[in-house]
């Protein structure tokens, strides 16, 4: 029987190409989207290049698609305007794509700088206000905001994923509370593109540390229960590093926005 049929964007960037080989060897039948034609991790892989602000590509890309895992946009902080036509323009014209295709969910990485200037080491739950700390971080706010419209309006369901330091290993005292291993990503991706019926969801991308900042209980609607915790690499990260951060969105908190 075949697996799910998945549409990843942003397949060439460094989450994209991790995820892409695992995703497979789970069973999905894969579409690998990037901005640039990229080169196939597998031979059951489809890949196809192109500006997904073009309805041409977006139908190319989702026709067929079960879900969508949403990865493509500026993962760093830019001016505004590039912000807007990546990171905003090119999701809405993705869920029009959604709408004429009957996609089903749409898995949006958004990202720990939605909340990036409350306090490092302030408890925070789902429940508590957005704090962006920067023109990336409000495009993140608006992307789930948009996830919620689209499936009050249409149905559209939307799993926002608040990715925290998704990262191989910590390697800086930040990372003890906000990391994301690999194989905790794999997992969250898969459960968020493939567990029935969740409706529009917003759950932290974390793994299990135990200095972690965020109370992800929402995650059980997906049965994520992560494995890893950063606090294994603690005495190495601590030993030489300066452990305080003043904002929960480390060095982005601090940017020029202008």
């Amino acid at each position: 029987m075949a697996g799910p049929k998945l549409t990843l964007t942003g397949a060439g960037g460094a989450l994209g190409l991790v995820l892409r080989p695992r995703l497979i060897a789970r069973g999905a039948v894969l579409t690998a989207a990037g901005h640039r034609l990229p080169a196939p991790v597998s031979p059951e892989e489809r890949v196809l290049g192109g500006d997904l602000r073009e309805d041409a590509v977006v139908d190319a890309a989702l026709a067929g698609a079960d879900a969508v895992i949403h990865l493509a946009g500026s993962s760093v902080e830019k001016p505004l305007a590039e912000i807007i036509q990546n990171n905003l323009v090119a999701l809405q014209r993705l869920y029009e794509g959604a709408r004429r295709h009957q996609v089903k969910r749409i898995v949006f990485a958004s990202s720990n700088h939605t909340i990036g200037m409350y306090p490092a080491g302030q408890r925070l739950t789902l429940a508590d206000k957005v704090r962006p700390d920067g023109n990336y971080g409000l495009s993140k706010v608006w992307g789930e905001a948009m996830g919620q419209l689209y499936f009050d309006k249409f149905g559209i369901e939307t799993v926002s994923l608040r990715i925290g330091s998704a990262i191989e290993r910590p390697i800086e005292p930040r990372h003890l509370s906000t990391w994301l291993g690999y194989d905790d990503l794999e997992d969250l991706v898969w459960r968020a593109a493939t567990v029935p019926d969740v409706g529009c969801l917003t759950v932290w991308g974390v793994s299990a540390n135990t200095r972690s900042w965020w109370d992800n209980a929402e995650a059980a609607a997906l049965g994520y229960a992560p494995k890893q915790n950063a606090e294994d690499y603690a005495e190495a990260i601590l030993r030489g590093h300066d452990p305080g951060w003043r904002f929960q969105g480390g060095s982005f908190a601090l940017a020029d926005v202008t």
